[in-house]
């Protein structure tokens, strides 16, 4: 059975631009048919196992699907920090001082991230829409067990993109991340894009919520995930 992209953007509760970068970066298996893509469900399936990420709506639901690694977003994003009024040219220095003040960080470790920051293309900023994107480094990087951070950056104005946005609503809010463990990864990217397309704290964000709000807001979340919440494997 051959599913197309919307419909595995409905059944992963992401949008169809997180799809397309599974494709191009966590080599999600395709067949290109005349324009479109296509996917073999049973390839998905496999593929998506072995990433660690399980099917919440749409033709790959589980009878009682979950994400697999139970991952906790709001600990995370307690840890990274809600950073306001931020200028979009110092989008950049905000996140390397959210890697600077990471407990238990080898110096060593911090400058090598700050130097993948400060590299041509060493972001992937992953606009979701809403004026939100979801930046992460562009090559693996974690940090091992319960060592994965969020830190939601909101910007005094529109952050200058490469290129235009998916629904060309200028991106203001950033929720960078640092994933526990490569299981995490696509956990942590699907979880955001879902917490943010549907549900309250998109509304939230949008009209300036204090923090305590928006912590609440993402809890939440986590609990209607279901099950105890875990913070990945070490690597």
């Amino acid at each position: 059975m051959y599913l197309n992209l919307v419909q595995i953007a409905e059944s992963f509760g992401v949008p169809e631009k997180v799809v397309e970068d599974w494709i191009r970066i966590e080599g999600l298996p395709y067949v290109p048919d005349r324009g479109r893509l296509l996917f073999d469900r049973a390839r998905v399936a496999h593929w998506a196992a072995a990433h660690g990420l399980t099917a919440r709506a749409g033709f790959l639901t589980p009878e009682e699907g979950t994400f697999a690694s139970g991952l906790a977003l709001e600990p995370m994003l307690r840890t990274g920090g809600i950073w306001r009024e931020v200028e979009p040219l110092d989008a950049i220095a905000a996140i390397e001082k959210v890697i600077a003040g990471l407990p238990r960080l080898p110096q060593s470790v911090r400058t090598l991230l700050g130097q993948r920051l400060r590299t041509e293309g060493g972001i992937n900023w992953a606009p979701v829409g809403g004026g939100v994107a979801l930046p992460h480094f562009s090559t693996r990087v974690t940090l091992g067990r319960d060592s994965g951070v969020i830190a939601l950056v909101q910007l005094r104005g529109a952050l200058p993109m490469a290129e235009p946005t998916v629904d060309g609503v200028p991106v203001t809010r950033l929720f960078f991340f640092v994933p526990p463990s490569p299981r995490a990864h696509l956990d942590t990217l699907g979880k955001l894009s879902r917490a943010i397309s549907k549900g309250p704290l998109r509304a939230l964000l949008e009209r300036g919520a204090s923090d305590d709000d928006i912590y609440r807001a993402v809890a939440v979340v986590d609990a209607a995930g279901g099950g105890e919440a875990r913070r990945g494997t070490p690597v």
